[in-house]
């Protein structure tokens, strides 16, 4: 979407899994609000005109994607302040011009009046194995159970949150990408930008 718009690609939920990558990496525990806030304070998360996720400078976009990031990242994105810091910097990033922003809380926390708000959806068995595919290609060795009780947990954390939780818009459109492929999938949103 971002490409053939010639916007910039925001990946929302890569940020807090560079923060969760960081924080494993360093030895705080993500069930350490306190910590991982202090740590989200003095760390450069950003995203080149590539939408590539930048860790203080370092191009983490594969690395945040393993296993043990996903396990961890709803414990550091479901801390207060780590939310805020957060929040604030995805703002500032789409506030400099078109913008395609991907995320969990996109279309109702992060940037709630966005001109156009799309949230998709597939059921969580083709996910799973949508998941499982990029994993095994990125030489990571798990089953999709594995892939798919992961995937079923973050959102049962995500959807549950007191904080910003996963949930759709009330201005949103849905749109069941089950049965579509990436074409299919960005054709349908670029039709529903235009109509906007």
């Amino acid at each position: 979407m971002a490409d053939r718009l010639g916007y910039l690609y925001i990946d929302t939920g890569g940020m807090y899994r560079a923060l969760t990558l960081k924080a494993l990496r360093v030895g705080v525990d993500p069930g350490d609000g306190a910590a991982v806030a202090r740590l989200a304070s003095s760390t450069r998360i950003s995203v080149d005109s590539s939408g590539r996720i930048l860790l203080d400078g370092e191009d983490v976009t594969a690395a945040i994607r393993c296993p043990a990031v996903s396990a961890a990242v709803s414990r550091v994105a479901g801390w207060p302040a780590v939310r805020k810091i957060l929040t604030r910097r995805m703002r500032e990033l789409a506030g400099c011009g078109g913008a395609v922003l991907e995320g969990r809380d996109v279309g109702t926390c992060v940037v709630p009046h966005a001109d156009c708000k799309v949230f998709l959806t597939a059921s969580p068995e083709e996910r799973a194995k949508r998941r499982w595919r990029e994993l095994r290609e990125a030489g990571y060795a798990v089953s999709l159970a594995e892939v798919y009780e992961n995937l079923v947990t973050r959102d049962r954390a995500d959807s549950s949150r007191g904080l910003a939780p996963l949930t759709v818009a009330e201005d949103a459109v849905v749109i069941d990408t089950t049965d579509l492929d990436v074409e299919e999938t960005v054709e349908a949103v670029l039709r529903l930008c235009t109509d906007r």
